[in-house]
């Protein structure tokens, strides 16, 4: 909350803070699992291939008793890359989701709603309270069972500012009723 603590203005104040949902970092961390087990299905289905089909992934004739370990050694290099890829696919969409949810802030104060992002580069929008039009709430099933969700909120002159999956969206939203009645 460093960029909106900073930019507060010297009669404004902080009326709510949006955080992020434990369901966005259990997605984040299900995408280390799902890298992990295509990897894990990419090598075992090609062996389990080999052995039924007789189609082979590697490049010189392995013997019918070798070890699982020794096949999956003499497996094709390229075979090999393309799992291990998987995996790394799966940690980057991680670290991906874990940047953008350190470096988001989003607040609502007496004047402003801010949302900042950006690790290198920073992307600020604020909208003035006056000049909001509306405020949508995104929420699905799950959502509403596990209370999260996106608000969509239109600005005039503005556009739409879509904000990423927060903890208790109806909260924020009254947070912004508030703001403007003040």
């Amino acid at each position: 909350m460093l960029y909106v603590q900073q930019s507060l203005g010297p009669d404004e104040e902080l009326i709510h803070v949006g955080r992020f949902h434990w369901m966005y970092t259990f997605s984040a961390m299900m995408s280390i699992f799902w890298g992990f087990f295509f990897c894990i299905a990419i090598l075992v289905g090609a062996l389990y291939l080999q052995r039924f089909t007789g189609f082979h992934f590697w490049s010189s004739e392995m013997p019918y008793d070798a070890s699982g370990l020794e096949r999956l050694r003499a497996l094709n290099p390229y075979l090999k890359f393309f799992a291990f890829l998987m995996f790394v696919m799966g940690l980057y969409r991680f670290a991906h989701m874990m940047v953008i949810k350190a470096t988001t802030e989003i607040a609502i104060t007496n004047n402003r709603l801010v949302y900042k992002t950006g690790l290198l580069a920073r992307y600020v929008g604020e909208i003035s309270i006056d000049r909001i039009e509306g405020v949508n709430l995104l929420q699905g099933i799950l959502g509403r069972l596990l209370n999260y969700g996106r608000v969509m909120i239109r600005g005039m002159g503005v556009g739409e500012l879509v904000l990423p999956p927060i903890e208790d969206p109806v909260a924020f939203r009254k947070a912004i009723e508030k703001a403007r009645s003040t």
